[in-house]
């Protein structure tokens, strides 16, 4: 069971209220990621720091380097989800659902509900059941590959990752990779450099970019470089569940 780590009934993340959400679907369609301000204050960064080693919040753990997937470690939350991370997920996904619904529209793809319950009920038709929330841990030299978060066949095509430490206090290096694969072109590659408490929003697999004969998909990997000297500990907020 869960430590009261986990257990913070009285969640406010009031930063979500401002949000300017079309200037962060402009930067998507532009730069394919777009970074917030900070959404978390110190101490629930360091509330979510903390449960990493509560074994009970979580219901799977990975070591990168046995899978070679990296170098670190991640673990994916248990049902209940700690209150700050199910509120991130809940409050987050409607407006990232419109951004996704206008993506699917260009791409000719299914739409996506319009709330997160809704998304929920229809992964757990698809088999979807397991929740994918998790926390990741890189200390000197820990690295992760460039990757997808697919988890089943419905795929949500936004996440969201928002930083825990500060860089270059708490850790140097440790940047977030995206590369964007472009059709007949060599590859994009972007970094961004969140600071405590920001969000970083990317696609999941792929977005839509405009060429010669309309919207195309664009693949997107993401991944993160190797971390020099300290600690890099990451929220990740998908929101499809995992089979």
């Amino acid at each position: 069971m869960a430590t009261d780590t986990t257990l913070d009934h009285g969640v406010s993340v009031p930063a979500l209220d401002g949000l300017d959400w079309p200037e962060l679907a402009a930067r998507l369609d532009r730069d394919g990621f777009a970074m917030t301000g900070p959404l978390l204050d110190p101490e629930q960064c360091r509330q979510m720091i903390d449960v990493f080693d509560d074994d009970g919040a979580f219901r799977s753990t990975v070591d990168m380097a046995r899978l070679s997937f990296g170098e670190g470690r991640y673990r994916y939350f248990a049902d209940p989800l700690p209150p700050l991370v199910t509120e991130l997920r809940t409050r987050l996904y409607p407006p990232l659902a419109a951004i996704a619904n206008r993506w699917t529209g260009l791409l000719g793809e299914q739409p996506f509900p319009e709330t997160h319950e809704g998304l929920v009920e229809a992964c757990a038709a698809a088999g979807q059941r397991k929740p994918t929330p998790l926390v990741l841990r890189y200390g000197p030299t820990g690295y992760n590959c460039l990757h997808q978060d697919v988890y089943g066949d419905l795929t949500f095509p936004l996440q969201v990752l928002v930083m825990l430490n500060t860089p270059d206090v708490d850790f140097t290096g440790g940047e977030s990779v995206f590369v964007e694969q472009r059709p007949r072109q060599q590859s994009r590659p972007m970094v961004a450099r969140p600071g405590l408490g920001q969000a970083v929003i990317f696609p999941v697999r792929h977005r839509p970019k405009q060429g010669s004969r309309g919207y195309h998909r664009v693949q997107m990997r993401h991944g993160v470089s190797a971390v020099h000297t300290g600690d890099r500990h990451v929220l990740g907020v998908i929101f499809h569940n995992a089979r």
